[in-house]
């Protein structure tokens, strides 16, 4: 796992290997272990890379990496799990004399004798990917099919740009820095600046499947009007997986997905360092360290973290599952001054705004991984691919009910469950839980309803699916000058037409959640403490075994991630498992009440953010007001506000 980063010359900003130099530093945390950078002889372009050594520790696997026939020079961040196969193949064509054990290695030899396309279709990986190509001038960017790495790339005062991270692009002197007023309304409305914009005017993300050429040697308007090409889409893996639904029975769908998932694991243990895994006691992490104990002749190493309040805690089912796999598993009980001490470097670690609160504790497991291992295993995509959030069994449950509610009725019932205090609704909640089936026990329950009270009164199953991933309804109200301009329909393709609404919601949940905000949140944790993250569920096999799956896999009798639990459950006994979902929550109302309470009120002071002049403050501060008094719960509005101030602070 690495750090890249590059930029182009103009008269006005040539390069420079000192500046080259300071903005490769900035990813130091990326790549610890060296450090280089690269210059064309025209001085057209630079590049540099800083490097976590997974594969091939030598310095013959360091990077920037020249080709064998000299044509191409890159920087990669990521790792290729079928390097070795690839290796084979190209030798069937053309023997090479290998310098390395390195997947970079492999990579520019496929470029060189596959192409571009033809070799991002044949790697299986995570990867952010930067080539210049000497022979024709170009700048070639790629990303993996899913989004696990990132990538940001643009235009600024005539230069281009492209990094791992946001960090590094601002030392330029050519970047602008200017916040887009618009992201920023994106921001509000999902927690995340979504894809393929970021927080800053002219830079993009690169969208995961795709990758970009810039001709920096031809015309100036040629490059810069240069857009992104798809290689992989997920739209296409639907139709395909919708028109070849798997057929067999239970038992064969059992291993079907097994095999696909356990194919996907035995890659990915490929190391040349400590690897281990992530284990919260969920389906998801579970299922992933089941088969990586399997597969592993040793005690695995895994990880938990746990709070010290137990409407939170999940760490003694993670302990649980571990001693059953016998893995070598360490826990640890975080508390408000644990999270306090982390939440100063959060503007920093994400660079942009960023609001996902599970942030925290996976920053904090993290931390605790990276003492032991340098390549930690997550269970993450679980829940996309095998309908495991609970909108999902929401909307196979009662929306279909819903529906045949009159308006009316619902409107007067939206409106009484919206005026009842959180608090209260929490203590009844409470005492009926003892009554409740498990497909009705959640957690942060006052948060749920208020949800459900919300959607009462929508009629269209995209609409009622923008909602319930909505954090604030009209972010357009609170961003001074900001539009919600993205539409949110664009997402949309012919394949939505034959999908059932749950269905629909995981393939929107796997374009836009999960690279936007889940890997966002994990790679930025992970990779601010040197640790490499894998994500075996992502495999594009995986994914593609996924869609083929009819929906009565993934959603059967109430109840979410069928088949994944089936397979599950051969390695470890149900009672285990079965419980209601937690997610990786903290308990943040109280926490902003208690001990954040002192850090909030100076970034919510209203005379601040007043002068900012970016946000409408008697929103706020109502909210604000609302939430100290318990009379509704504002936590995670209040946070996405916190978030952005704190960011702001930094720049």
């Amino acid at each position: 796992m690495c750090g890249i980063v590059g930029y182009s010359s103009t008269l006005a900003y040539p390069i420079s290997s000192q500046l080259l130099s300071a903005m490769n530093l900035k990813l130091k945390h990326r790549g610890p272990e060296s450090s280089d950078i690269w210059i064309d002889d025209d001085g057209v372009v630079g590049l540099a890379h800083s490097r976590l050594a997974i594969q091939d520790l030598s310095s013959a696997g360091a990077q920037p990496m020249i080709s064998h026939c000299a044509r191409f020079i890159i920087v990669f961040n990521g790792e290729i799990y079928n390097h070795l196969l690839l290796r084979a193949k190209l030798d069937k064509i053309n023997k090479t004399e290998w310098k390395s054990n390195s997947d970079t290695e492999t990579l520019l030899s496929c470029f060189s004798i596959w192409g571009i396309e033809k070799t991002l279709n044949e790697i299986v990986g995570m990867f952010a990917i930067a080539i210049w190509d000497c022979q024709d001038g170009e700048l070639i960017l790629a990303r993996d099919r899913i989004g696990e790495k990132p990538l940001y790339w643009g235009w600024s005062n005539g230069v281009f740009l492209f990094a791992s991270e946001l960090k590094s692009l601002k030392l330029h002197p050519a970047f602008s820095g200017e916040i887009d007023r618009d992201s920023l309304t994106q921001y509000f409305r999902y927690s995340y600046v979504p894809c393929p914009k970021s927080i800053f005017l002219g830079i993009n993300k690169l969208s995961p499947g795709c990758y970009i050429r810039i001709p920096l040697k031809k015309h100036y308007e040629i490059a810069q009007n240069a857009s992104e090409q798809a290689y992989w889409k997920l739209d296409d893996v639907i139709k395909k997986g919708q028109s070849d639904q798997f057929e067999g029975n239970d038992a064969e769908a059992i291993d079907f997905l097994k095999n696909s998932l356990n194919k996907s694991i035995k890659g990915q243990m490929l190391s040349d360092v400590p690897l281990g895994a992530f284990l919260s006691g969920g389906v998801d992490s579970s299922a992933v360290v089941a088969l990586l104990q399997a597969n592993s002749i040793n005690k695995i190493k895994t990880f938990t973290i746990g709070f010290l309040e137990n409407n939170f805690d999940e760490s003694h089912h993670a302990s649980s599952v571990a001693e059953y796999l016998n893995t070598d598993h360490t826990e640890f009980l975080i508390s408000p001054s644990d999270a306090m001490k982390v939440i100063p470097n959060l503007p920093l670690i994400y660079c942009e705004p960023f609001a996902d609160s599970s942030q925290i504790p996976t920053l904090l497991v993290s931390q605790l991984a990276k003492k032991s291992v340098t390549v930690a295993l997550s269970g993450d995509g679980g829940d996309e691919l095998f309908g495991g959030y609970n909108r999902y069994l929401a909307t196979k449950n009662f929306w279909g009910k819903l529906n045949k509610l009159p308006n009316s009725l619902r409107s007067v019932i939206s409106l009484g469950l919206q005026g009842i205090n959180s608090s209260r609704l929490d203590q009844f909640y409470d005492f009926c839980e003892p009554i409740l089936p498990n497909s009705f026990k959640v957690s942060q329950p006052s948060t749920k309803i208020k949800k459900l009270a919300q959607i009462l009164i929508l009629n269209d199953g995209a609409l009622l699916y923008k909602h319930l991933t909505s954090q604030w309804l009209q972010p357009e109200d609170l961003v001074l000058m900001g539009r919600d301009t993205q539409n949110f329909y664009d997402h949309q393709d012919t394949w939505q037409k034959d999908l059932s609404l749950e269905c629909f919601m995981m393939a929107m949940d796997t374009k836009t959640y999960l690279p936007d905000d889940i890997l966002v949140k994990i790679d930025r944790a992970a990779m601010s403490c040197s640790l490499e993250t894998r994500v075996p569920m992502l495999d594009h096999r995986v994914v593609e075994t996924a869609w083929k799956m009819p929906l009565n896999y993934k959603i059967r009798n109430g109840e979410s991630k069928w088949v994944l639990k089936q397979m599950l459950y051969r390695y470890v006994p149900k009672d285990l498992i079965e419980r209601p979902k937690m997610g990786f929550g903290i308990p943040l109302a109280e926490w902003l009440r208690g001990l954040l309470r002192d850090w909030a009120d100076e970034l919510l002071d209203y005379d601040r953010i007043k002068r900012e002049g970016y946000l409408n403050v008697d929103i706020i501060r109502k909210l604000w007001t609302e939430h100290l008094s318990c009379k509704q719960d504002w936590s995670y509005h209040i946070w996405s506000v916190l978030m952005f101030q704190a960011w702001l602070d930094q720049q």
